[in-house]
């Protein structure tokens, strides 16, 4: 639906404020997304292995959590590969269940 200034007609799309313009007269903080950037691609799927443990550290937050597939940008099948290979390498004992986050790896 097209906006209305005070005189009563509505602004064209070009017309429109965008970005900080847009801030300034809503008021509002505007959101900046972050470009996602794949870590390992389809290509690499061959190379996931439990005995790679500075590339599963990668996929791990401070504390042991698995980083969801949504915030790794990776795909679904690579995302269970990843998953199943930092459950074996914890049963293992090369990487931890739950991390201490006063002490890096």
């Amino acid at each position: 639906m097209a906006e209305t200034p005070k005189g009563g007609r509505p602004i064209s799309a070009s017309m429109r404020p965008t970005g900080t313009d847009k801030a300034v007269i809503t008021g509002r903080k505007q959101y900046l997304r972050r470009k996602r950037v794949a870590r390992i691609s389809d290509k690499r799927i061959g190379e996931v292995d439990y005995k790679n443990v500075d590339l599963l550290r990668t996929f791990l937050t401070e504390r042991g959590k698995i980083i969801p597939r949504r915030i790794t940008n990776v795909s679904a099948r690579v995302q269970r590969r990843i998953t199943e290979e930092i459950k074996r390498a914890r049963n293992i004992a090369l990487l931890p269940f739950a991390g201490n986050p006063h002490m890096p790896y």
